[in-house]
């Protein structure tokens, strides 16, 4: 720890300062997901919406010089770049699907196929019953007695 006043101010500031750095550089790399999360799920005219939103957060971070204004450059060229490709045709992209979408699918395979094989057995079952009934041999019904003679 620093002991003089000016040195305790400064890592108060600095503390300050990178605080607001990294809420900065968070926020324009959530815009970004949101921005690439929209073109991968093919939500373009969303995408395209967002676009200029986003191209502002990322002018934003370059101005405070949290990151380099060629870097800026650079990201918001490959950001219109993509999206551009994809309205073309000329970037294909195979839709992705999160992790609850996934394990959704999963367990609905696994209860169909569940479900499956409970019928099938239901139905080995029945056929079971239904042979064993035929090879049965008909039981024979108990003569009539005669009635009895008053």
């Amino acid at each position: 720890m620093p002991n003089i006043k000016s040195a305790k101010k400064r890592v108060l500031v600095t503390e300050k300062k990178a605080a607001e750095n990294k809420a900065m550089r968070s926020e324009m790399r959530n815009a970004v997901k949101k921005f690439n999360n929209f073109i991968d799920t093919l939500q373009l005219e969303e995408a395209e919406k967002m676009l200029p939103s986003v191209m502002s957060v990322i002018d934003e971070a370059a101005a405070k010089g949290i990151i380099h204004k060629s870097n800026a450059n650079n990201k918001k060229s490959r950001l219109s770049a993509r999206l551009d490709g994809v309205k073309s045709g000329k970037i294909e992209i195979k839709i992705k699907k999160d992790n609850k979408t996934l394990a959704a699918e999963r367990a609905q395979a696994a209860r169909e196929k569940a479900e499956a094989e409970r019928a099938e057995r239901a139905a080995m079952k029945a056929e079971k019953a239904a042979a064993a009934k035929k090879e049965e041999p008909k039981a024979k019904k108990p003569a009539k007695k005669a009635k009895k003679e008053e």
